[in-house]
């Protein structure tokens, strides 16, 4: 990556003559008749009605991951656009599959998600705000669920349905801590039962996991019905099946479960789908996106959310378990910057040079490079170049992948698009030429116990010296195992800056406890949620919101959109 001075992305994207999107559904062997526009430049596709590909010549899946996150930036997505952009190029037929951006961070810090610079999916800002209103269905369907809920106990509570014991709340793709905490039903008996209750943002929605983790719309109605809304007063579950909810909600969602197709900025074909919190969900892109990629192109780059230690290991652990994916090779990307935060460096003095941070941050590096070889899997580093690293810090990274046997790419792509990640495609294509047949497994298998999940991932993964259970999670836990939910995955939610549950604790570090506060079911989604630190499921505003500066011109144009 660049900091010289270039075009803002909304420029760059602004200024790119893009295809029109049945060209684009063309070079990957999409029929016009599997399309459904969207405008010009994005679509979604009926996958029923595309051509069949024999399993044993799907193509190769390839994870794109990273360290742990840092107030630098490591370009994962860019890093994502880039590397499909230069297969393509290479005369490769490459797909790209992404998750698609929340509003929340959009307006908040984080910004937008369709990549930067000269890596970017277009139409961004179509992308970043209402794209094919996916989010607004998952939304719609979600609070639907809550108004039946309250329904069904104003009405006589059939159901039996302890107020008490509700446990779905309501959710919005905003940032909005004021409703973290909500009091329901005042102002009398016509306004239902007075309770507590809670928002979550749209992301952590556990429909949001679901659409993502179902094969197809009838699976989705299942999962569903499945979703448990509270407990009655004999402590016994109450589901969205009970409620006679699933039905209404599957229609609400008929049209969000179809894979959305838009490009690169070089034309690249990239599905958008789904976009579940990397934390209280999987982190990952819908598997129909990604099966559909993989019946259509040799070659599928797709992204987990955070760094790997959270992205990777959900997306390894729980997504592919779900849907019977083989990734065959991980890319794990890292910046100069980023190790010299890990290594102590504030961040006003990262554009300094400095070799003994990077040799002091590396360990995060190394630490990944190693959780992710117990996956059977191979592992690139993509080093995403900034114009001020110097040889010296580049060649520390460079003789730590040496060390630990992955190979190692150095990649340009935000300034230079796919032209800059031909040495981390040249690479990749290398390193899956060594390793024809994907060895991948698991961390944990389906028979061990929740317990042992949790412990299984806290130490091999996270390196933690043991797990401490509150008297909470403790109860909780006796709960799902009563209910037989023993042979679920499990979707640790954690900090995402550093391997353990405290964000300042930068670097490697190994030997703490991980306390876990409060585990939940996510029975639609078919997995077990952890919480452990001070995980939140409705982010709040910064001080300076990305919506202040956010706006439009006489020409209708949006500016400040990043």
């Amino acid at each position: 990556m660049s900091t010289r001075s270039i075009p803002s992305d909304i420029e760059i994207a602004r200024n790119t003559q893009l295809l029109p999107i049945n060209e684009v559904a063309k070079r990957i062997g999409i029929p016009e008749d599997a399309l459904e526009l969207y405008g010009k430049y994005k679509a979604k596709v009926s996958v029923d009605q595309l051509p069949k590909k024999e399993p044993s010549s799907k193509g190769k899946l390839i994870l794109v991951t990273a360290i742990n996150p840092t107030p630098a930036g490591e370009g994962k997505t860019t890093v994502s656009i880039g590397l499909c952009d230069a297969l393509n190029i290479l005369r490769k037929k490459a797909c790209l599959c992404l998750r698609e951006p929340s509003l929340g961070p959009c307006f908040g810090v984080k910004g937008g998600a369709a990549g930067g610079g000269f890596a970017q999916i277009a139409p961004m800002e179509d992308i970043n705000l209402h794209f094919t209103g996916d989010f607004h269905a998952v939304t719609a369907a979600h609070n639907l669920l809550a108004a039946m809920v309250d329904n069904s106990i104003h009405q006589g509570n059939p159901l039996q349905i302890d107020p008490r014991r509700v446990t779905w709340g309501r959710t919005l793709d905003v940032n909005e801590r004021a409703l973290r905490q909500i009091v329901l039903g005042l102002g009398g008996v016509a306004n239902s039962v007075p309770r507590e209750s809670y928002f979550i943002i749209t992301a952590a929605s556990e429909i949001m996991a679901i659409l993502c983790l179902s094969k197809d719309l009838f699976d989705l109605r299942e999962r569903l019905g499945n979703i448990v809304v509270g407990y009655n007063y004999s402590g016994a579950p109450v589901t969205a099946k009970d409620l006679k909810a699933r039905g209404a909600m599957t229609v609400l969602l008929k049209e969000a479960i179809k894979p959305n197709l838009v490009q690169t900025l070089e034309g690249s074909p990239a599905f958008v789908h789904g976009g579940p919190f990397a934390n209280i969900a999987h982190g990952c892109n819908s598997i129909v996106a990604t099966q559909t990629a993989l019946g259509l192109a040799d070659y599928v780059v797709t992204e987990a959310g955070f760094g790997a230690d959270l992205g990777a290991e959900k997306f390894l652990d729980i997504k592919c378990r779900k849907a019977g994916l083989k990734p065959d090779l991980t890319v794990l990307v890292a910046t100069v910057r980023a190790l010299k935060y890990h290594g102590g460096v504030a961040k006003s003095e990262l554009g300094t040079p400095s070799v003994e941070a990077v040799t002091r941050g590396v360990v995060n590096l190394e630490r990944h490079i190693e959780n992710l070889r117990k996956y059977n899997l191979p592992v690139v580093v993509a080093l995403n170049k900034f114009d001020g690293d110097t040889d010296e810090e580049i060649n520390v990274v460079r003789e730590c992948c040496a060390r630990l046997g992955a190979k190692f790419a150095e990649a340009s792509h935000w300034r230079d698009g796919g032209k800059g990640a031909l040495e981390l495609a040249q690479t990749v294509l290398a390193t899956l030429d060594e390793n024809p047949q994907s060895q991948f497994t698991p961390i944990y298998s389906d028979d061990l116990t929740i317990k042992e999940k949790i412990e299984t991932v806290a130490k091999e993964i996270y390196r933690a010296g043991s797990v401490i259970y509150s008297k909470q999670a403790e109860r909780q836990l006796a709960t799902l195992v009563e209910m037989g939910c023993n042979s679920l995955p499990v979707c640790i939610a954690k900090t995402q800056y550093s391997f353990s549950a405290d964000p300042q604790a930068l670097g490697a570090p190994t030997g703490y406890e991980l306390n876990v506060r409060e585990i939940k079911l996510s029975a639609g989604a078919g997995f077990v949620v952890v919480m452990t630190g001070e995980i939140i499921a409705a982010p709040g505003l910064p001080r300076v919101p990305a919506a202040e500066n956010i706006d439009i011109n006489e020409k209708g144009e949006t500016f400040g959109l990043f």
